[in-house]
């Protein structure tokens, strides 16, 4: 890639990174000296856009699938050199001028002469030539008879004769569709023609060459072998069964048929039961191993008797019986015939008849129609060159807005409800929210793993339509609102862009944080759900081991047993407990109104806050950071995309990706709103209060105003001497002991 410093670039912070504009067409032409570096993407797939597909496959040279960075740059560097003003490039107009195809180059008088061209042919007479002008080539080619695809129609031909054999060739080996939309011949399928031709010819030939051994029973050959087919393996069956008995006279019964089967069916009507009788043997086996043609199963008669009359008769004139070595030159009679019937070939012509096809090889005019073929093949360039016109319509209307969309982002960046990035795929309503940045994928699962890695709250979705009689994959960015009702299995709307809608079904969900505030609340969110689980837990195991201890019981009571008495210790000890409990807990309070009484009331603010800073900090700080570094590229990249710049999807432009649902204030009242209970109102007042005095209390000993109260001070105790007993010491003086005075 040339050195971008060549040409004078100007630059742009687009989605919070510095990138490349593309504002003229001077622009577009030096595109090939863009350093590779700086650009967005590197490829991207053909598949699964939302762009013109016919322009993504022109873009798409060598048909691998994915368009590159060289295919993008040689799209460039044509599409400028055939266009006088490139400025009109950035327009995307779906026509071009004619004046404006530069024929100043070989490239641009080919395109000019053949854009006239088409013109011409579709009897149109203007000016300029549009995207719909250039696509309709079977309009384009409808009155030619020669159109350089080297494909010749009945048409092509100003002979009947030639019109018939090519009439012929489409009907037996078939044919090819010809640019003007009329099915016709190329080379390979007339040659294909003339050598079934020829080969059926031969085959036939062969016949009439020895007639007699292919053909012993005449024309009733085939079907004579037929009914020797039919009853071949029927006739082994019984000439083992004879041989059996030679070998063994005992086993005569084993393998006749036994009167216990036909007692069987014997209250049956027979007439039903011919699949059991067909069962039996060909006819009553005997040491003589002989078929007598009279006296064989019923069952098998009818086509013992095709056999008699297409071979027997023919064969063995009045025979009465057959036998195995008669019947073993029956069917190698047949050797020649089935010789000859396994070597066709052309059967494909046999329907034109031995005639016909022998007339068709006499004529021999396969030269005069490959003549044809060759006059319209010399038209190839031409035809190319009207290709190439419907090559310079996509891109003149369609290039600018792909650059947009590869070299630089500004399509998914300007937000613009007209024009959307192409790697969108439209609307998701879910939870009362709109997520406007919805992508295609393809398999979810390896998809997901990927695209984690954008830090982005992904949801995926299979979205079904009856209408369209599709199944769809999508994958929807949300980046506002609560997340608690979201949940794989709930069903949702997909809208695409053509206005189409996709009932839509949650699979798979990637969490990621979706803004501050859904931060700040989750630390609470997980312990109110974890004490809840617990809660629910415990009651859970309670009620069960209440209920087991209870129904213990109910098995084990004897009703004849004596009330146990009423135990006044026990209840004594368990009110003393409760005493405690109660003592411990107004220590507590009471420390804790001392350390609340201590502090002044904005200290009393600055430690609710940093309590809560402690809590939530952390989570609001990891979302902070993963929602300012939130990228689209991983979700890119998992759809085969090469991304080779971050696509930042910050706070700010994330809030324009997902519209939340916001109600006017309701002043009108709800006959069906959900009432309070009286009792909940009392319990608040009571809470409030309490809550007053609590404060009123807390202030009023801080500012020693409880000291005024009656109830508060009490008289002093006076103070008490108590003698001090003399000790051993007794004659020396002892100290004086200080009394100490209490104030209770």
């Amino acid at each position: 890639m040339a050195d971008s410093k060549t040409y004078d670039w100007k630059y742009a912070s687009v989605g919070g990174v510095v990138r490349v504009r593309i504002d003229k067409g001077e622009d577009i032409a030096h595109l090939g000296e863009l350093d590779q570096t700086k650009w967005t993407a590197l490829s991207c797939p053909v598949k699964g856009l939302e762009f013109d597909a016919r322009t993504l496959e022109l873009l798409d040279a060598d048909g691998d699938g994915r368009i590159h960075v060289k295919e993008v740059v040689a799209a460039a560097e044509w599409l400028t050199s055939v266009v006088r003003d490139k400025d009109l490039i950035l327009k995307g107009d779906s026509s071009i001028p004619l004046s404006q195809i530069n024929d100043d180059n070989d490239d641009g008088k080919r395109l000019l002469e053949s854009a006239r061209h088409i013109l011409t042919n579709l009897k149109l007479d203007k000016d300029s030539i549009s995207v719909d002008d250039t696509s309709d080539s079977v309009a384009i080619f409808a009155d030619t008879a020669f159109n350089g695809d080297g494909i010749v129609t009945p048409a092509s031909a100003d002979v009947k004769e030639l019109s018939d054999i090519i009439s012929n060739c489409i009907a037996t080996v078939g044919g090819v569709m010809d640019r003007s939309g009329v099915e016709g011949v190329d080379a390979e399928h007339l040659e294909a023609f003339y050598k079934a031709l020829e080969d059926y010819s031969a085959w036939c030939a062969a016949l009439e060459a020895d007639r007699d051994a292919i053909l012993p029973y005449g024309d009733n050959t085939e079907a004579a072998l037929a009914a020797v087919e039919a009853v071949s393996d029927k006739i082994a069956d019984y000439f083992m069964r004879c041989k059996l008995i030679r070998f063994d006279e005992t086993v005569a019964g084993a393998v006749d048929i036994s009167a216990d089967r036909i007692a069987a069916i014997s209250d049956k009507n027979l007439g039903t039961c011919a699949e059991d009788i067909e069962s039996y043997p060909l006819a009553r086996p005997t040491a003589k191993a002989a078929i007598p043609l009279d006296a064989v199963n019923p069952a098998w008669q009818a086509r013992m008797d095709a056999v008699r009359t297409l071979v027997l008769d023919v064969r063995f004139p009045k025979c009465k019986e057959i036998s195995e070595d008669d019947w073993k030159t029956v069917t190698d009679s047949f050797t020649a015939f089935k010789t000859w019937k396994a070597s066709k070939t052309g059967e494909v012509v046999e329907t034109l008849g031995i005639d016909a096809v022998n007339a068709l090889l006499k004529s021999d005019k396969r030269g005069v129609i490959l003549d044809l073929i060759a006059k319209d093949k010399a038209l190839e360039a031409e035809s190319a060159s009207i290709d190439e016109v419907n090559r310079l319509t996509h891109l003149y209307r369609d290039f600018y807005r792909f650059l947009n969309n590869y070299v630089v982002f500004s399509d998914f960046y300007g937000r613009n409800d007209r024009v959307r990035a192409m790697f969108e795929a439209g609307k998701l309503y879910i939870d009362e929210r709109c997520c406007n940045l919805c992508l295609k994928v393809d398999g979810t699962g390896n998809h997901a793993e990927a695209a984690a890695l954008s830090g982005m709250f992904l949801i995926y979705c299979t979205c079904t339509s009856n209408k369209l009689g599709k199944t769809r994959e999508i994958v929807a960015v949300m980046t506002d609102g609560g997340i608690k009702n979201l949940r794989p299995g709930k069903n949702a709307v997909f809208y695409d862009f053509e206005g189409n809608d996709w009932d839509a079904v949650v699979t798979k969900i990637v969490d990621n944080p979706i803004s501050i505030r859904q931060a700040f609340w989750s630390p609470y969110r997980k312990v109110a759900k974890f004490v809840s689980d617990k809660i629910d837990k415990s009651a859970a195991d309670k009620d069960s081991a209440a209920t087991a201890n209870l129904l213990a019981k109910a098995d084990n009571v004897d009703p004849k047993a004596p009330k146990q008495p009423f135990d006044i210790g026990k209840f004594a000890g368990i009110f003393a407990a409760v005493g405690m409990a109660f003592a411990g807990i107004g220590v507590a309070l009471k420390a804790l109104v001392s350390g609340i009484a201590a502090l002044k009331w904005w200290q009393f603010v600055l430690v609710i806050a940093a309590v809560m800073l402690v809590i939530s900090g952390p989570a609001c700080f990891i979302a902070w950071r993963k929602l300012r570094k939130r990228n689209l590229g991983p979700v890119l990249n998992a759809n085969g995309w090469a991304i080779n710049s971050v696509v930042l999807i910050n706070i700010l432009f994330g809030g324009t990706l997902t519209e939340v649902a916001k109600y006017p204030l309701v002043k009108t009242s709800d006959p069906f709103v959900a009432k309070v209970p009286a009792w909940k109102k009392v319990l608040r007042w009571i809470v409030f209060v309490l809550a007053v005095v609590f404060a009123i209390l807390v202030i009023a000993d801080k500012n020693g105003c409880l000291e005024c109260c009656p109830f508060h001070k009490q008289e002093p105790v006076e103070a008490v001497e108590e003698p001090v007993e003399a000790g051993p010491a007794a004659d020396s003086e002892a100290p004086a002991v200080p009394v100490e005075v209490v104030e209770q």
